[in-house]
């Protein structure tokens, strides 16, 4: 039985699983406070407070779901442009990654080739 567990524990794809979640809370953690720390005092800057919570519609109370709205689309619009950046970061590290093997020259199955195929005209 105990073997079943540590097997089903370590299994790849539970692993892989734990390390995402781990990194998306910290991830979490880096874009709200993007969100608290920065965007919403530039909003507050720009705006005025922004806090809709006062914001009733007779006994409903709306502002606690606007203000929750506004949060989502600025944590969504901001983890959109920290994905791209890291895409784009991505991107050319790739680049530079094929631009050096590029300039490293044939690889050495390419050189064997090679020497085989003078070898065999010559001989």
């Amino acid at each position: 039985m105990l073997k079943e567990l540590k097997a089903f524990l370590m299994r790849g794809n539970i692993v892989d699983l734990a390390v995402a979640v781990i990194i998306g809370a910290a991830f979490g953690a880096i874009i709200t406070s993007l969100v608290a720390d920065v965007l919403t005092p530039i909003i507050g800057m720009i705006f005025g407070q922004p806090d809709f919570s006062q914001i009733t519609f007779g006994a409903i109370k709306i502002g606690n779901f606007i203000n929750a709205v506004v949060n989502f689309l600025i944590v969504g619009t901001s983890l959109f442009f920290v994905v791209k950046a890291i895409e784009k970061a991505q991107s050319l590290a790739k680049k530079t990654e094929e631009e050096a093997e590029e300039e490293a020259g044939p690889t050495e199955i390419e050189l064997l080739a090679d020497i085989k195929a003078l070898l065999e005209k010559k001989g």
